[in-house]
């Protein structure tokens, strides 16, 4: 979302001295309310299959079974954590950081004190979608997420210590930054210019400072791939890292994986605007633009540096650019989305390929190569290219009381300090949760275990059987 709203607030301000009784029920667009609901399917369908099998396809055989379980169950614990606590915590008045347990069990998110669906405000004063398919939306949001991070630890964590850490990083790494970047008091709450200050301080964080983070750059991508980098480092690397052969195993099911998460992430991106309108559009364009061209990228420059393009390097560039559109995709014009989407692939590229083999941490998947490094050059060129001169859309400049939408090269610096904010708090939390469960349950698996392969070995059955 462009920067997320205050939800329940839909009438207070202007009609802050009306009695609820008599405050007029507010009515939903019918077309915003259906593609809402289709979004929301569309991101259950990146993690489930997409995410899955994208994963899994590139694991050998004997662990595809254990990252199916794994991107499975993770999907399941955050919706339930989602509803119980989660969405309370992300979505609700509190501090910069966090926010309260008033909506705990979604309490209040369903029908309002009146008997009527509550209502969550948009982007557009006086527009309203129902909360509570805004919280299932931000429900996948957070479980594709949690899910992400399996890419550094996969083939060697235990399955108990993926939960347990999915567990501690939802709610101390996931909320907080979710809270800190999209929580604000929607654009209802400013009726003039003397609330704006009040209203502002009420907001996260890095909405304080004005990030620009329209779908999860910092959020989702790079807070998960620090992630998955903290838990490469812990647990070390795979045996026989570097001397054995380690090559995906299924790159069929890598292919249908990344292609269900590319349509999966029109989702994604263009429902992030939570309005059918031409900001949607403009994401949904953009998500194809970047994603193409990143795509197309990594090709040539693998068929350049080493002589052959792979399809691996070609879907692993299309998510490089997916990744690197994500905080821009309602920002930025269709010139901006060109260059994330080619600066995005390159730089991926060179972390995928060659950093990580210099520094020797074992990013199993590429979670951190991909995810946070596409996710840091799309935030930043995100204060770039939003500049109207460079065909951006601009950003609200008068504290949402018309609102007015102009630019400020300032922006870029925020955008930088938003990104270190979101790499400083993932990878502190990370390590804090990894060495808790290393020093309690254990990390990793049993070189035996892991030799046999994890399918077999928690999980007792396995993907392929003769």
């Amino acid at each position: 979302m462009k920067l997320t709203c205050r939800l329940g607030l839909a009438l207070t301000g202007a009609l802050v001295s009306v009695p609820a009784w008599a405050q007029p029920a507010p009515e939903f667009n019918e077309g915003n309310v259906a593609w809402m609901m289709v979004a929301t399917v569309l991101v259950i369908l990146m993690t489930l299959p997409g995410l899955a099998l994208f994963y899994g396809g590139m694991t050998r055989s004997k662990n595809m079974l254990s990252t199916l379980m794994q991107t499975f169950t993770i999907f399941c614990v955050i919706a339930v954590l989602w509803v119980i606590f989660g969405y309370s915590v992300a979505f609700s008045d509190g501090n910069a950081f966090f926010g309260g347990l008033s909506k705990m069990f979604l309490k209040g998110v369903v029908y309002d004190e009146n008997g009527l669906f509550t209502a969550a405000a948009t982007f557009s004063k006086g527009v309203y979608i129902p909360e509570l398919i805004f919280a299932m939306f931000q429900l996948t949001f957070a479980a594709i997420t949690c899910g992400l991070v399996a890419g550094g630890y996969a083939e060697r964590m235990k399955f108990t210590a993926v939960l347990a850490f999915t567990v501690i990083w939802f709610t101390f790494s996931y909320l907080p930054m979710a809270h800190m970047v999209w929580w604000w008091a929607g654009p209802d709450a400013y009726t003039s210019a003397r609330v704006v200050d009040e209203m502002n301080a009420s907001a996260g964080l890095l909405w304080q400072w004005g990030a620009l983070d329209f779908a999860g750059g910092t959020v989702v991508h790079i807070n998960a791939g620090v992630a998955g980098l903290m838990a490469a480092i812990f647990l070390g690397q795979r045996n026989g890292h570097g001397r054995v052969q380690m090559a995906p195993h299924n790159l069929v099911f890598t292919l249908i994986g990344a292609s269900m998460l590319w349509v999966g992430w029109f989702g994604f991106n263009a429902g992030s605007n939570l309005e059918a309108n031409g900001y949607a559009v403009l994401a949904l364009a953009n998500t194809i633009i970047a994603t193409a061209v990143a795509a197309l990228t990594w090709m040539f420059a693998e068929w350049i540096i080493k002589g052959k393009p792979s399809l691996l390097g070609a879907v692993t560039g299309c998510i490089a650019g997916l990744v690197a559109i994500t905080p821009a995709c309602g920002f930025v014009g269709v010139q901006g989305a060109l260059v994330i989407g080619l600066a995005a692939a390159f730089i991926c590229f060179l972390a995928v390929t060659y950093i990580k083999r210099a520094l020797g941490y074992d990013d199993a998947l590429d979670a951190f190569g991909v995810h946070a490094v596409g996710g840091i050059i799309g935030a930043i060129l995100t204060g770039v290219f939003v500049n109207p001169a460079l065909g951006g859309a601009g950003f609200v400049v008068d504290g949402w009381v018309g609102p007015e939408f102009g630019y400020d090269s300032a922006q870029i610096m925020i955008q930088v300090k938003t990104v270190g904010v979101a790499i400083a708090w993932s990878a502190a939390v990370s390590a804090i949760a990894l060495l808790l469960i290393k020093v309690t349950i254990g990390l990793r698996v049993s070189d035996e275990v892991e030799s046999e392969g994890l399918d077999i070995a928690e999980h007792g059955e396995q993907a392929y059987n003769p």
